[in-house]
Parts: structure tokens; C-alpha cells; sequence
């Protein structure tokens, strides 16, 4: 899936500024201070950008969180896919959850996922953000429903598991750690808490 709204092509001189690497720090911005307590000049400061030039690359304030919301489901996916992708169901999901506990401790003090620590608030009175927010919950149900049937099809799974609400908790687990880990609670703690969901599962 991709978010956010397409770049246009710069004309004239070249641009002095890694696209990549300037959404990257916007994300950090938004991240520690939620979209509301954001401002132009936050971003023009963390991405060494002047607000002219980074309306101009980017476009308004919600545009660039977009891009940045983009940014972050990108690197969900890599990580997610990765790590569903092995054979062994026990390892597939207890790296699906590592790989985002990683990231979630990757700030100090950590400040857990982007997409579910920061979206949700905004979801209902800025719709388009809402609608980015269900595509990502779409998405980790459908991948992590169709790795749940692949177990059952590998003699991994009980033939009667309902693969899809047992992808629905497995991704309100991500969730609730998600929440924890920017509400305080360690890393050991969560791996420990998201390993115990794994073991329910996988006998």
C-alpha cells in the first residue's frame, strides 16, 4: 500500500535537501509531538528546510504528515514481511513483534509507532488521515490472516482456526504494545507480553 500524495518533480536548480531523509525527521517531530502540537516551524527546523522551499517540496502541514505516515508504513511493510516470511510459525510472528519493538525503542524516551501513536487522535477531524489509518489496519489484518492460513495449511494451525480474528488479535497485541512502550513499560516486558500471545497460538 502507499500513503500519502505524490511528489511533483522540482524544476529549475536542484534541490539542496534529501527528500527521504527531511520526511524522516518530520516524522520524529510529529511523533514526539503529535500533528496538533506540530508546527511549520518545528518542521522547517528539523528539516533544515525554510518554510517557503518546504511548502514548495511538500505542500501543507497535513501533507507532509502524510508523506511522513508514508515513510513509516513503508518500513512496516519491509520489516513485517521479512519477518512473516519464514517457515516456522513461532519464529515468523515473535520476529513480526521484535522487529516492531525495535523500532518503537529506536527514540529516547521511546516513543512507540507512528501510525498507532499518532493517528488515531486526529482520525475523526481529519478524514483523509483516518482513512490512511484504516489501510494500514486492512492491510496487517489481511497479511497477517493470509500467514495464519498458510500455517494451517502447513499442519502448523488447527484446520478450525478462524484465521481472520485470530489475525485481529494478533494485531491488537502490536497495538497494545505499542501503547505501552510509549507509555513506559520496557522492552523486555513487551517481548515477554507479545511472546505469551504467540505461545496461546502456537503450540
Amino acid at each position: 500500500m502507499r500513503i500519502g500524495t505524490k511528489m511533483s518533480k522540482s524544476r529549475g536548480r536542484p534541490r539542496q535537501f534529501d527528500e527521504q531523509e527531511a520526511l524522516v525527521q518530520a516524522k520524529n517531530v510529529f511523533l514526539t509531538q503529535g500533528f496538533t502540537g506540530t508546527s511549520l516551524d518545528d518542521l522547517s527546523e528539523a528539516m533544515g528546510i525554510n518554510r517557503p522551499s518546504l511548502y514548495n517540496a511538500f505542500g501543507s502541514k497535513e501533507e507532509i504528515y502524510r508523506k511522513a505516515f508514508g515513510v513509516a508504513v513503508t518500513q512496516m511493510e519491509e520489516e513485517s514481511g521479512t519477518c512473516l516470511a519464514r517457515k516456522d510459525l513461532r519464529s515468523a510472528l515473535t520476529g513480526f513483534y521484535d522487529a516492531a519493538i525495535d523500532v518503537y525503542f529506536s527514540s529516547d524516551p521511546p516513543g512507540g509507532c507512528f501510525v498507532f501513536c499518532t493517528t488515531p487522535v486526529e482520525a475523526i477531524s481529519h478524514p483523509t488521515l483516518g482513512q490512511d489509518m484504516r489501510g494500514v489496519v486492512q492491510y496487517l489484518d489481511r497479511q497477517l490472516a493470509d500467514r495464519l492460513a498458510q500455517a494451517v495449511s502447513d499442519g502448523q494451525l488447527p484446520a478450525k482456526t478462524d484465521v481472520k480474528q485470530t489475525a485481529k488479535l494478533a494485531q491488537a497485541v502490536l497495538h497494545s504494545v505499542a501503547l505501552r512502550a510509549r507509555a513506559g513499560e520496557s522492552k523486555s516486558s513487551l517481548r515477554k507480553f507479545a511472546g505469551s500471545f504467540v505461545d496461546s497460538i502456537v503450540s
